[in-house]
């Protein structure tokens, strides 16, 4: 299943998980997390590795790892959230899977704008160059400063207001 529809669903899922991701990154670094955006972020990510694996290709891609790795990593995530209420340890997985699952979609994205747009594909032709290595060690950089900075902030509180029983929100000041 190649089709212009189906690429223009994965690419609008693709965004909009990439989109609802930075609101709760957002969400973790300002310690108010919203529980609608973190199901819609999840949810749409899920959706966004899953609809990959629909892409005839005749061999495995890096992106059909990614995919396999970020699945792994919303199931963790969310079973942190859901089943285990963000208890303990489960805050730290779950920012760490929060975060890793939308590097691993801006890994791509940075992967595909190298591919697509004319002038970063100029740049970088193989995707092993030094622009594109650059591009993906800041990239990368940001996301491990976002990730260690969630773990400082982020401190769930008890609420009867989020479905889960937990409203991460502001830490006690």
């Amino acid at each position: 299943m190649d089709s212009q529809a189906f690429t223009l669903f994965h690419v609008v899922i693709s965004v909009s998980g990439i989109g609802f991701g930075f609101m709760v990154v957002y969400g973790l670094l300002t310690a108010n997390l919203k529980g609608i955006l973190t199901a819609l972020f999840l949810v749409t990510t899920a959706l966004t590795s899953l609809s990959g694996f629909f892409f005839h290709r005749a061999h495995i891609l890096p992106s059909h790892i990614v995919g396999a790795v970020s699945l792994v990593a919303l199931a963790v995530t969310a079973l942190a959230l859901y089943a285990y209420r963000l208890r303990g340890k489960w805050r730290m997985a779950f920012i760490v899977g929060v975060t890793l699952s939308l590097y691993f979609n801006v890994f791509v994205l940075v992967a595909q704008a190298f591919l697509k747009v004319a002038s970063l594909h100029a740049l970088a032709p193989n995707g092993s160059e030094p622009p594109f290595a650059v591009t993906q060690a800041v990239v990368l950089l940001v996301f491990v400063v976002i990730g260690l900075t969630a773990t400082r902030r982020f401190r769930p509180v008890a609420s009867p207001h989020f479905s889960a029983g937990l409203t991460p929100g502001a830490s006690p000041r």
